[in-house]
């Protein structure tokens, strides 16, 4: 898995990348109440606003931490948001991109970077 510095993370599936945001960043953001998602076929660049979120403390917005296509969404967060909070890293996922450049993943730290950065 890939990790930046907005607390997202990104892990690698065959063709495309999932992404979504780490557990750090859903206790700083509290419990999740609404999730707006990108449409699927949208080309993305690295740094685009493409997910808002609502919680119980604030709203955010989710930039796309590589140029790509989203090629899948969450639908299960549009009824149920908290899985984000719930289950951050695995069934609370965001989206599926389909990297433009898959060389971008490379700039991007490991876990124990992010890890150094939220210590």
């Amino acid at each position: 898995m890939k990790f930046t510095e907005e607390h997202e993370w990104l892990r690698p599936e065959d063709d495309v990348v999932v992404v979504g945001i780490t557990e750090h960043a859903t206790t700083q953001l509290g419990d999740i109440v609404f999730i707006e998602l990108p449409e699927v076929g949208t080309i993305v660049t690295k740094d685009e606003e493409v997910v808002v979120i609502e919680s119980v403390k604030a709203a955010s917005d989710i930039t796309a931490p590589i140029d790509g296509e989203i090629v899948e969404v969450n639908t299960a967060l549009a009824d149920n948001p908290g899985l984000a909070n719930e289950d951050a890293i695995g069934a609370g996922w965001f989206f599926k991109i389909r990297p433009a450049d898959p060389s971008q993943l490379d700039s991007l730290m490991d876990e124990a970077a992010y890890n150094a950065l939220i210590a």
